[in-house]
Formats: C-alpha cells, structure tokens, sequence
C-alpha cells in the first residue's frame, strides 16, 4: 500500500489495516426513514387533512354546476370558469367587506401588538406591586374562552354607543393575553448584559425598547402579529351580533349573506366566495411561516426563567 492510499489514522484498525468506511449519507437516510416510517406516514396523514379540503374548495369554484355534481368526481375541472367569482360577487357586496375586513384587521392587529409589547417589556423588566399577581391574572384569561365574555362585550359597546361602528368592531379584542405572554418569555430570554450596559448609559425605558429589546425580537413580534391578524381576518361571531348593515360586514359574516341570497345549491359560488376569504390569509401564512417556530421557540427558552 502506498503512502497516497494510506487511510488516515481514524479509519484504521490497530494492526494498521483500513477499518470500515462510514456509511454514504443516502444510505444513512434510507436507513433513518426506515427506522421512522410510521412518524412519516403520520406526517402525510396530517397534511392530507389539510391539503385536501384546500383542493376541493380550489377545484369546486372554477368548476361549473353540471362537474360539481357529476359522479364520479373529476379531479380537474374540464374547462376552467369565472361564472362563480362574478356571481358571488354580484349577489353580496364584497367590495365592502373586503374593506371592513381590512381596516378591522390592520387597526386591530396593530393595536394588540402595540399593547402586547408594551406590557409584555413591563412584566418582564419593571418592578411594580403585583406583578406577578397581574401576570397571573393575565394567564388566567388565556383559559377563558372568548364567547363568556360577548354579552358583557355587548352592552360595554352598546352603552358606548358603537354598536354598527369600526370603533365598536375592534374594541373589545385589542387586548392580546396570548401575544402578552410570548413576548414576555421571550424578552426574559434576552441578554441581561446588554440592558446593564445600556443603563450604565443612561438610557431610559423607551430608548431600550426601542433599540435593543424589539430588533431583538423580531420573529416574536411577528408571530403575534401573524396570530393577530388571523384571528382578526377570520372574526365571524363578534362581527356579526355587534353589526346591523350589511355594509359594515365583514368577510367572514358576508358568506353567511352569500348562503343565504343564493342557498345551498350553488356549491361552486359559495365556494368561490369562501376563497376570497381564505386567499389572503394563506399568502399571509405562507410568507410568514418561518417566523412562528423562531418566535416560539424563543418564547419556549424564556419560559424557564
């Protein structure tokens, strides 16, 4: 054996042949996937559950009536149609809750994740009396569901007159008990010695939240905001008893107008009426995906502090 065929020491034996060589990487995957199947067909089951629904609504609304209900169903529509999307959007004014939808979403979401990070950076660096009774408080909140409080909710709003309002639309959910508490385990993962150092400065609250504490935390803030803006696109029970005109609707309670001036039969109409709902969010998701395992698992190191 020549010195150029010579295996580094590592691979030898102790008599000084060449020991065995490690397994090619294919190999040690096929070996891995083998070893893990059932987690893999798991992992297909689940996205089947929502790749399949999302197929269905897609196909259905480019599809005539006569493929609808065809048996056996055809996968692909033969020809595609824009009848639906002009239907729907002749029998219910989508143009105007796509505008409620949005000024409720962008008002709203904003102003969760201003509130959320306010008092998140309280709880997490100002000493006051209380606090951990109030965050206490404040995780209590997350177990109580949302409906408990809409009569209450109600007659806050109507007693303020802002029933058939924007105002009275994106009150009562401004406070984020959720984004809250994200933000609070992960601002207490942050370092403690940029905070000294930044007080050995001078520098006051504001000025710390400002340049040290949210360019820090930008997958954080954006998960809120994420959960945020979907919680507010998708509203359907607050929209709907807190608005008497159809022109303050939103998109959500506008398909439920769409089902009823149309009914049950034009399957591929409410369908495409169920797009323009779902669209946007999905671009919204898809875009932003990367940032909810960075934000969780940043608030997730917090959490042990």
């Amino acid at each position: 054996m020549t010195a150029a065929t010579i295996p580094p020491a590592h691979l030898q034996d102790p008599d000084g042949t060449q020991g065995p060589q490690p397994a090619p990487r294919r190999s040690r995957g096929v070996r891995a996937l083998r070893r893990h199947w059932w987690g893999f067909l798991l992992l297909v089951a689940a996205a089947l559950v929502f790749v399949i629904p999302l197929y269905l609504l897609v196909t259905t609304a480019f599809k005539t009536n006569s493929e609808i209900y065809v048996w056996p169903p055809k996968l692909l529509p033969t020809e595609l149609t824009w009848d639906n999307l002009r239907t729907a959007w002749q029998l219910a004014p989508f143009d105007a809750f796509i505008a409620n939808s949005v000024v409720v979403t962008v008002v709203g979401s904003i102003g969760k994740v201003l509130l959320a990070v306010f008092t998140a950076y309280a709880f997490a660096f100002l000493p006051f009396p209380g606090k951990k009774i109030l965050f206490l408080v404040m995780l209590g909140a997350l177990m109580v569901p949302g409906h408990v409080t809409l009569l209450v909710n109600y007659i806050t709003i109507g007693n303020m007159g802002l029933i058939n309002t924007y105002a009275g639309l994106i009150l009562p959910g401004v406070g984020s008990a959720f984004g809250t508490f994200l933000l609070r385990q992960h601002f207490m993962s942050l370092p403690k010695e940029v905070f000294e150092a930044a007080e050995v400065d001078g520098a006051g609250h504001l000025r710390k939240l400002v340049s040290m504490v949210l360019p820090m935390s930008v997958p954080a803030v954006a998960t809120v905001a994420l959960v945020a803006v979907i919680d507010e696109w998708n509203s359907f029970v607050w929209p709907l008893i807190i608005t008497n005109s159809v022109n303050m609707r939103t998109l959500p309670v506008g398909l439920m107008y769409l089902k009823a001036n149309d009914g049950m039969t034009s399957w591929g109409v409410l369908m495409s009426g169920t797009l323009i709902v779902v669209l946007p969010m999905l671009l919204v998701f898809l875009l932003a995906q990367r940032y909810i395992v960075t934000g969780l698992t940043g608030a997730a190191a917090g959490s042990g502090r």
